[in-house]
């Protein structure tokens, strides 16, 4: 098995930030009115700008697959050119269609030469995902290079007239037409963006390079029902209907392919299982906490995890200090796949890096319940 190592990253952020006072006249006010509950989601994710492949119209400026195809020109030039890319892995929540699949769709917009594709849909863990299939592929020798990406594109599934048709189906029903909390709290967490890695199987000759020690991803679906989800209902046992047994009449009515949170079974689980796991990784990898780690890079839908998660793994006697943390969050927003690899992306481009620095990423997923732990060195 060969090392394998980080050699480049790159990100694409759309447009100009988007300040908390500017995002409903942009995403618009569902039936016409002030979200009730947008400060307070506002207030405890801490999130002060983030990105949206919108116009101040809320017209659509890019894709998301034009996004992740940015990102991935990003990563070449003449030293070492697209040509050689051998390996195209995507992760995304919100591809732009059904199918073709994601990264077919990207790899046709960058017009390069034939190469391996395989794209991984899913939550923030689907960006993990393609990172690993990048990391193995390369650890292997299938491939001396690979691509991975995470991105998306949530914007367009949050603007007002999406939920036009419930609201007017609630006026019907009731004098209150108000779309339910778990739709309306994603709309004030979530952005858009891409980003993109490049494996090789040698470091940089110049500068540094991350080699990636180990990945690891875990579900806990057999545990915990549906969290976070979207093209779908949940029923009061916790139970789905998916968009396929659904009439496009019930679509519309119930608002199906909005992002929904049932804040309730995130609240309660998201934290424990992660910390959980990351005690049984220090325990398998006899991790160093205090004197062999650097870096934490914790994907942190909001700012209100962070404490939940240091009192957590604290209590299960593994703490990482604060002063180890590194999040980007309040600044580029809650990109999903894209935040774990805007993380890395700022350590290694903007100098923060040094020669046996070790990083530890997490990405919790709340769809239902997966984590992913990833272990580097830099070189």
């Amino acid at each position: 098995m060969k090392d394998v190592f980080i050699t480049r990253l790159s990100k694409f952020l759309p447009n100009e930030p988007v300040g908390n006072d500017e995002m409903e006249s942009i995403l618009g006010m569902v039936d016409g009115k002030p979200s009730r509950a947008r400060s307070m989601i506002l207030g405890n994710n801490k999130i002060k700008t983030r990105y949206y492949s919108l116009d101040k119209n809320g017209k659509s400026t890019h894709t998301n697959a034009e996004m992740t195809a940015a990102a991935i020109q990003g990563l070449f030039d003449d030293k070492f050119p697209i040509s050689r890319m051998q390996l195209l892995a995507c992760g995304t929540t919100s591809p732009d269609q059904l199918l073709p699949n994601h990264a077919a769709m990207v790899h046709g917009l960058l017009k390069c030469q034939p190469v391996e594709l395989i794209a991984a849909t899913g939550a923030c863990a689907a960006g993990m995902q393609a990172f690993k299939y990048a990391y193995m592929s390369v650890k292997c020798g299938n491939t001396a290079n690979g691509v991975s990406t995470g991105s998306e594109k949530f914007s367009a599934w949050m603007l007002a007239k999406k939920f036009e048709p419930e609201t007017e189906n609630l006026k019907q029903l009731s004098e209150n037409p108000i779309i339910a909390f778990e739709k309306d709290f994603l709309r004030w967490m979530l952005s858009d963006g891409a980003s993109a890695a490049l494996f090789q199987d040698k470091p940089n000759e110049d500068g540094l390079s991350l080699r990636v020690d180990w990945v690891e991803i875990a579900s806990y679906a057999h545990e915990l029902d549906t969290c976070m989800y979207a093209g779908a209902i949940k029923d009061s046992n916790g139970g789905t209907q998916g968009w396929i047994d659904m009439t496009p009449e019930e679509w519309a009515q119930h608002s199906v392919f909005s992002f929904k949170q049932d804040t309730r079974l995130l609240g309660k689980n998201i934290v424990p299982s992660g910390a959980k796991m990351w005690k049984e990784l220090v325990e398998r990898y006899n991790i160093d906490i205090e004197n062999g780690l650097d870096y934490f890079l914790p994907h942190l839908s909001s700012e209100f995890f962070r404490f939940k998660i240091d009192e957590e793994i604290s209590r299960l006697g593994v703490p990482i200090p604060q002063e180890k943390w590194f999040t980007n969050l309040t600044r580029v927003g809650n990109v999903g796949t894209a935040s774990p690899y805007f993380m890395l992306e700022e350590l290694m481009n903007t100098g923060m890096l040094k020669k046996g620095q070790k990083i530890v990423m997490m990405v919790p997923e709340s769809a239902r319940f997966s984590y992913a732990y990833a272990h580097l060195t830099v070189v």
